[in-house]
């Protein structure tokens, strides 16, 4: 099932209904990129919270029959790179419902949190965060530089260094 931004908005408009308190909810990879107006559709939800949040939001999401894939990971990691702390300040806001803050990953680190699976997809919309964003060579070093990786290191290092080249010759 394809989610397009109103899609994903009116699914967190119900959730919030049953949310017991405010929590802050971080869209990443193409949820985010849904809400970004830089893709129209994604295939799945995926967000990052801060883990004070979790239980509440695990507890809301479980009382709603939805029918699409939900990842969900705490604190500022997404899929096997953990962001710095300042992920959630250099988030972007989306919208408040009246228990959840909806933010929106940093372009910078969208891009920085694909490079480390790097499939044509990732490609594609590493392309499009450079492209809308004018991200620069020097921020995505920059900022891969503070990425923590869980997995082969060497890998990210090698899939860095293909896009750094590919997008900026």
């Amino acid at each position: 099932m394809l989610l397009d931004k109103s899609a994903l908005l009116d699914f967190l408009a119900v959730l919030d209904e049953e949310v017991s308190k405010e929590i802050t909810l971080v869209a990443v990879g193409g949820t985010a990129m849904t809400l970004l107006d830089l893709k129209t559709s994604t295939i799945d939800v995926d967000f990052t919270i801060p883990s004070k949040d979790k239980l509440a939001f695990d507890k809301a999401l479980a009382k709603i029959p939805h029918g699409f894939k939900t990842d969900v990971w705490q604190d500022g990691t997404v899929f096997s790179q953990s962001l710095p702390d300042d992920y959630l300040e250099k988030s972007i806001e989306i919208t408040t419902f009246k228990h959840i803050r909806l933010r929106a990953l940093h372009p910078i680190d969208i891009v920085v949190t694909k490079i480390g699976r790097l499939d044509d997809r990732d490609v594609q919309d590493i392309k499009a965060c450079i492209k809308k964003f004018k991200i620069s060579k020097s921020q995505i070093a920059t900022r891969a530089a503070t990425v923590q990786y869980a997995g082969n290191e060497e890998n990210y290092k090698h899939n860095l260094k293909y896009v750094l080249e590919k997008f900026f010759p």
